[in-house]
Parts: C-alpha cells; sequence; structure tokens
C-alpha cells in the first residue's frame, strides 16, 4: 500500500523555471490564461522545463456491479462485457478519441462478471463482479488492496512503454451508483442530490436508486476515515483500479488526466489514501452527473471542459487531452521577443 512519502514532491524550481520564461514569449504576460498554468503545472509533475506529455496512455478498467441487480441502471448488467468487446473491436468513442490522439490503450478486466476473450484485453481480474452491497459488502478489504494494486500494475506498464501521460476510464454498469454512495460518505452529504441518470434512466427511478443506495450506506456503516475498508464495502474493483493508477502515475511523477464523475470519485479515494496524490492530478472535463461537482469541490479542482457530457471510458479527458499538448508546444515551439526581434512591452 503507498504511503505519502511513495509520491515524490512537486518540482517548484521547474515551476518557477517555466513561469519566468513565459514572460519572455511573444504574448502580453499571462495572455494564454490557463494554459500558461498548465505548462508551470506540468514542469512541476515532471521535473522538466520543458514537458512532454507525448505520447499517452488510455487505461479502461473495466468490472461489473452486484447492485445492478436492484435495477438501478437503464442497462443490465451483461452490457459490461459487450462493451468490452466493443472496445476490443475499436467501435467505442473511447477508441475513436485515443485513435485521434495516438494513444496507447489498454482494457483491463478487473472483476467483469463473464468470461472474455483474451485477446485484446489484459485479464488481471479479482472475482467475478462485486457482490451486492446493499446485502453484503461488495468485496473484501484484501480484494479491495488487489484492485489498487491491479491499477498501480496498469500504470507502470505504460510508463514503462514510454507514456508520458495517462487517462483513466471505466466500464462497469451500475458504477455510477457505487460512485455516488462513496462520494456521500468520503463527502459527508446527503445522497439525493448525487444521485443522477448515470445509464440514462428515466427521472422516475431516480428515487428508486437513491433508496439503494440510502439502504446499502446504512447497512455496510463504512467509516469515512479508512478509506480502504470503504472501497471494500461500497466501491467497485474498476473504482479500486483507477485509484490505483492515480497513485502508480504519481509515484512515477507523470500527469494523469482525470475524466467524470467516476473516475473523480477515484481519485478522491487516492488522495484519502494518499493525499499527494493530488499534486499529479488534471481534471479533464465537468460531467452533467450532479455528484460530480460535489466530487470536484472536494478536490479544489477546476476542470479543462465543459462538454456535457456524462459517457465515462476516458472519453472526456482523451478530448482534453490536446490541451495539455497545446501547453507543451507552446512552451518548445514559440518564440521569445528577442529571438523574434519583438519589442517587449513595459508592463509596469
Amino acid at each position: 500500500m503507498f504511503t505519502p512519502d511513495a509520491i515524490p514532491p512537486l518540482d517548484r524550481d521547474a515551476g518557477d523555471r517555466v513561469r519566468g520564461y513565459l514572460d519572455t514569449l511573444t504574448k502580453p504576460p499571462g495572455s494564454l490564461g490557463r494554459l500558461e498554468q498548465l505548462a508551470i503545472a506540468l514542469a512541476e509533475m515532471t521535473g522538466d522545463a520543458f514537458p512532454d506529455v507525448t505520447p499517452p496512455a488510455v487505461l479502461v478498467f473495466a468490472a461489473d456491479h452486484g447492485v445492478a441487480h436492484e435495477g438501478v441502471s437503464a442497462f443490465p448488467q451483461h452490457v459490461t462485457a459487450q462493451m468490452v468487446a466493443n472496445f476490443v473491436a475499436g467501435g467505442a468513442a473511447i477508441n475513436v478519441f485515443a485513435r485521434q490522439i495516438g494513444a496507447r490503450l489498454e482494457v483491463i478486466d478487473v472483476g467483469v462478471a463473464a468470461e472474455l476473450p483474451g485477446e485484446g484485453v489484459v485479464v488481471d481480474k479479482v472475482r467475478a463482479g462485486t457482490a451486492n452491497f446493499t446485502r453484503q459488502d461488495a468485496m473484501s478489504r484484501a480484494e479491495a488492496r488487489q484492485a489498487l494494486d491491479i491499477g498501480v500494475r496498469a500504470a507502470n506498464r505504460a510508463i514503462d512503454a514510454g507514456c508520458r501521460c495517462l487517462i483513466v476510464g471505466e466500464m462497469g454498469i451500475a458504477n455510477t451508483t457505487a460512485s455516488s454512495a462513496m462520494l456521500a460518505v468520503l463527502a459527508g452529504e446527503a445522497v439525493g442530490p448525487l444521485v443522477g441518470a448515470g445509464t440514462g434512466i428515466a427521472e422516475s427511478r431516480l428515487a428508486h436508486k437513491t433508496a439503494v443506495i440510502e439502504r446499502a450506506i446504512a447497512a455496510r456503516q463504512a467509516d469515512p476515515d479508512d478509506p480502504l475498508e470503504l472501497l471494500a464495502k461500497l466501491g467497485g474493483l474498476e473504482i479500486g483500479a483507477m485509484a490505483g493508477a492515480f497513485l502508480g502515475s504519481a509515484a512515477r511523477r507523470r500527469p494523469v488526466l482525470v475524466d467524470g464523475f467516476i473516475a473523480t470519485v477515484a481519485a478522491l479515494l487516492a488522495c484519502r489514501l494518499c493525499p499527494a496524490t493530488r499534486d499529479y492530478l488534471i481534471f479533464a472535463h465537468r460531467s452533467c452527473e450532479p455528484g460530480h461537482e460535489v466530487a470536484l469541490s472536494a478536490l479544489a479542482a477546476t476542470p479543462l471542459l465543459d462538454l456535457q457530457m456524462r459517457l465515462g471510458e476516458g472519453s472526456g479527458a482523451a478530448l482534453a487531452f490536446p490541451l495539455l499538448q497545446a501547453a507543451t508546444r507552446m512552451l518548445a515551439e514559440m518564440a521569445t521577443f528577442d529571438a523574434a526581434g519583438v519589442a517587449a512591452g513595459d508592463t509596469r
């Protein structure tokens, strides 16, 4: 398990060098706004005054949830396995966006409740889906730890393959239910305002989904100060693996783009396990799931995009990746005032 000293501190000196260099480029100081802040953040994460984020890696973790049997999703549980097959065939949104940005894509079966074809899928399964957490703990504490370790291993594989930025996504029918339950406990919030349509359930079914989550929280009595217990009692295997990927990437000084609601809850879990993880997270977009705003607030996070998305898979993070590329290319390719023969302004 990670400890706070497993993750290195940010390189503030590299950030200061970039901050000064930005003001020598042919533009008014600060005129590229958050893109300049992003360049500084990437320098601090990587320790490089001219950071590089290419090639990126996309890690999609897939698992099933026993609570799906409570009728909380618009889709049946076997859709998880069907979507994994779609990922392998290259037909999902994340495949399209990963190709667009030249990403290395890996699909990891952490706990799909079906046998999957081995080709095209990394099978690193803890168990065939979680238990129905309205009736018993979703998994054991040891299984929760296994899920975290799977995420760390996946991050290390991507980094060892030469990837310089990670995009972490998921697939798992009913995982907004698990995420909402975890968030309610972690943030100390009432369940109702956190619950959204997920896969697209009708407005009339939101009350049922909320009641299922409330019943589970009351039954499980997870300790908000024990993140591993919370994952075991109310979480999902892919949520644990995502948290592990965030931890593993931070330990290797690689920036991570955090996707939407489920990914942000996984990020919150990772930060509760090891607070220094937060320094290496870049939040890609604001989902239209209502709980996402609460999760973002808990992490003091301002996303790069707001496209009214709620797909998951890492799709919003893949769309935000070109902004990171732009920030690094701005540093590497823009001319300075001296080099371009342009007179610098007087901003005193």
